[in-house]
């Protein structure tokens, strides 16, 4: 070390004739420097998450992480990879981790952490940038990569490679990058998933074959897909960090498990550092957009951080008549009410109103789509949808040490979706081959919903018998309450699909009812709670064993009554289900095969209640299966790149369809009735990060097949018709090199197989969607960019829950979204 102490005269002079007390910005120099922080923070250990990269990368993420100020010559540093650090440690056991291997050495003088590469101590330029620190769990903003090395989605903080399951990691880099700015949009750029455009303004989640209704927010599961008709529930992304998927049977995380997987969205957090960022947009279709994220300490020691997101959207639509506004706001804070304790709080609402054109276009009967523009409105002029939605956060997170810490989360959402709508289907089994035979549908429904979690966990290392072990200890519950009300009436007429009547007289609840409609007003209150935990152990070095159960209790009920203006409210009988005590157990077994490579497999049980009726107004039993998962999975290139590949089978019973026999007997809807057995198997394929310098890749391949294996209609038909065989999602980002070093650009595409209609007799073609970004940074402070969309304006119907009488929605046609971003340097 003596070597070292005689560098920081030379460092200290440096400064002194570099006037870095002037904040000189020298961004292209590649000089990284954060709000200062005192050397003796060196030995206190902070959460590090930085993936292996390039070695000034890493060094921007350090000081993002551990708010330290560094300074390092560029020139020294380029073409030198680092090492991936993660876990709770001290920046100096970091940093050394971090240059291990390479010839840096460093040293610590007051608030300064100095670099220097072999024996050069010369021409050490020196400049200052502001970077916003995070000092609270992982997180992927400040990574400028497309992987993580740390996801949260198992209840605890493991890499990708030690988790017997598909996850995949979208990081802020990357959603930033292909303006993802909603779950839908985001989640078909996802290995295996399909955003699905359902019945209503909302969204539905399939992965694997299968619905996932229950989604996380900080690892707190609620459910979010249950209302009295179709499918309604919408996320924006600004409030988040990150997209955590788990692909496969997810019962062990959140009780009442989809067999398709669980999405966790994980939250951004105040920044350690003042931070702030102003993003205006502007696009097709007179689309304008303004956001302001700012974030930082709130006193002096840091102890205290806070963030702020306010974002406000508008958009009209390449379909007539068709607009958009959303207001979106955030607030969190976060207190470190001990060196060992920090709490979390924050609150989010978002205002969406638009006028939607719900269902989309009914389809011929043998099939075809009718020849109409894409810009077709088949809704009426009068149509609105008002969803808002609050949500409250909560964590505490208790380290009692290095090894074991304790996790407390809570998230309370209330939902108002408010919406009367035009609908145009087919009267029959498709229109006539004129295009006649159009029927139209007022709708008019008023959900307000209540959705509570809390989830409480204990992880713990320790070494025992000479084997490194892992437990975990928690337990969850989640209540949904409703009270709902909607209204609807159907009428023929002469009118065809070409001769759409958009001024139909306006509607409300009370004007269906009089006119002879039917109305239902109905409440759910859904109650689970379950205990669970893992045991991970190594009985020797390469050999991860994990095993799991869970015991689950589970009470639903649900109540209604009909309304019409010529029978009055009749209370139709309540339908309740309880089950008590199910057990889901989880096994997995990781092998190490080297550094780099692991193999693994997975064996979980699926408990999942239904809230479906039959036509005797009885619950159907839960839906009960098996999941079995192989694969292999690398860290690649110092933890630079992540890849996976995995072969996966899940064989299901008790699944509800539509009791078609027993007509629209639950509340003017088909009631329910179990199909016996089915069957998804295929294969996932994913790489993501930095495969070569400066050139961020996100690509993943599923095939996947869902059979009816036993069932008295559909025996060896497609399951999940919605679900393609073969979903290919790639994008790729490459900051230039040299000179040129200003500019980004961006080239993806999104193609899948054929789908098939919800009757099976036809097929929605499959399609190719290109995707372009070109970036450049006009100043450290500006950037610019522009987005290009469905580049080569390719006319496809998106595949969802397509029917013979609507719900035929067009892809977006080429659209561009240009944007400016201003990050002020503090």
């Amino acid at each position: 070390m003596s070597a070292i102490h005689e560098l920081k005269p030379l460092f200290k002079a440096l400064v002194m004739s570099r006037g870095l007390r002037s904040r000189r910005v020298l961004t292209g120099l590649g000089l990284v420097c954060v709000l200062p922080l005192s050397a003796q923070v060196m030995a206190e250990s902070v959460s590090i998450n930085i993936p292996a990269q390039s070695l000034p990368q890493a060094l921007q993420a350090f000081g993002q992480q551990t708010n330290q100020q560094v300074i390092y010559n560029a020139d020294d540093m380029a073409g030198l990879k680092s090492h991936a650090v993660s876990g709770k440690m001290s920046p100096q056991a970091a940093i050394a981790e971090l240059l291990r291997g390479t010839d840096v050495r460093y040293s610590v003088e007051g608030n300064t952490l100095m670099l220097v590469r072999g024996s050069n101590t010369q021409g050490l330029e020196l400049g200052a940038t502001n970077i916003s620190a995070q000092q609270i769990g992982a997180t992927t903003e400040g990574s400028n990569s497309y992987t993580s090395n740390a996801v949260t989605i198992g209840k605890g903080t493991h890499t990708l490679k030690e988790i017997p399951q598909s996850v995949t990691v979208m990081t802020r880099k990357q959603m930033d990058d292909q303006d993802l700015v909603d779950l839908k949009d985001a989640l078909n750029q996802t290995t295996g998933v399909v955003g699905l455009q359902g019945v209503g303004k909302g969204l539905i989640i399939s992965s694997r074959g299968f619905q996932i209704d229950d989604w996380q927010y900080d690892g707190v599961p609620i459910p979010r897909n249950t209302y009295s008709l179709g499918n309604w529930a919408t996320q924006d992304l600004v409030f988040f960090d990150r997209l955590e998927i788990l692909r496969g049977a997810s019962g062990l995380l959140q009780g009442t498990g989809s067999p398709g997987g669980a999405i966790n969205l994980v939250r951004k957090r105040g920044q350690a550092a003042p931070t702030v960022s102003v993003t205006a947009k502007a696009g097709s279709w007179d689309h304008y957009g303004l956001q302001v994220d700012a974030g930082g300490p709130l006193n002096q020691a840091g102890t205290i951080r806070g963030r702020l997101v306010a974002d406000q959207d508008q958009s009209n639509s390449f379909i007539d008549h068709d607009w958009s506004r959303t207001l979106s706001l955030y607030g969190s804070l976060d207190f470190d009410l001990s060196e060992d304790t920090t709490l979390g709080l924050a609150v989010s609402r978002s205002d969406g109103d638009s006028r939607p054109m719900i269902r989309g276009l009914p389809r011929y009967a043998d099939g075809k789509m009718p020849d109409v523009s894409r810009s077709t409105y088949t809704g009426a002029r009068w149509n609105s949808s008002d969803i808002d939605v609050t949500t409250l956060y909560a964590d505490l997170e208790h380290r009692f040490n290095e090894d074991w810490a304790l996790k407390v989360g809570a998230v309370r959402m209330t939902e108002s979706n408010k919406a009367k709508n035009q609908r145009v289907q087919s009267a029959g089994d498709g229109l006539e081959p004129d295009g006649s035979g159009v029927q139209y549908a007022n709708f008019v429904t008023d959900f307000d919903s209540t959705k509570v979690g809390i989830d409480m966990n204990l992880n713990g290392k320790f070494e025992a018998l000479s084997m490194q072990q892992e437990v975990m200890l928690g337990g969850n519950f989640s209540q949904l309450e409703t009270d709902d009300q909607l209204a609807r009436t159907f009428s023929n007429s002469s009118d065809t699909i070409f001769g759409v009547n958009n001024d139909r007289p306006d509607i409300n609840y009370d004007s269906l009812i009089a006119s002879g409609g039917r109305g239902t007003l109905s409440k759910y209150d859904v109650r689970q709670k379950g205990l669970y935990g893992t045991w991970r152990v190594k009985p020797i070095d390469d050999l991860t064993l994990v095993l799991g159960s869970r015991v689950s209790w589970y009470d639903f009920s649900y109540k209604s009554k009909a309304q019409s203006s010529f029978g009055g409210i009749t209370k139709n009988d309540p339908s309740t289900a309880t089950e008590t005590g199910e057990v889901t157990p989880y096994a997995g077994i990781v092998y190490d095969l080297s550094r780099e490579w692991a193999v693994y497999a997975s064996y979980t049980d699926v408990f999942q209640p239904q809230t479906n009726r039959d036509a005797g107004g009885t619950v159907l039993k839960p839906v009960v299966g098996s999941n079995y998962e192989i694969g292999l999975k690398g860290e690649l290139m110092d933890g630079r790149v992540n890849t996976s590949l995995a072969l996966f089978r899940y064989d299901q019973e008790n699944r509800a369809v539509n009791d078609i026999a027993g007509g629209f007997e639950c509340d003017g809807s088909y009631c329910s009735t179990a199909s016996g057995k089915v069957r998804s198997q295929g294969i996932d394929a994913e790489i993501s990060g930095e495969v070569v310098e400066n050139l961020q890749l996100f690509a993943g391949y599923t095939y996947n097949t869902t059979k009816y294996l036993k069932d008295p209609d559909r025996e060896g038909r497609v399951f999940s018709t919605w679900t393609p065989k073969h979903m290919l999602r790639m994008w790729a980002n490459y900051q230039l090199p040299g000179e040129w070093d200003r500019v980004s650009t961006g080239l993806g595409f999104t193609t899948q197989s054929h789908t098939l209609g919800y009757e099976g007799t036809y097929d929605v073609a499959g399609y190719t969607v290109w995707n372009a970004r070109v970036g450049y940074q006009l100043t450290p402070e500006v950037g610019l960019a522009v987005n290009a969309n469905n580049l080569f304006d390719k006319k496809y119907i998106a595949a969802g829950y397509n029917q013979l009488d609507g719900n035929n929605n067009f892809g977006d046609p080429r659209n561009l979204m240009f944007s400016v971003k201003w990050t002020p340097k503090f």
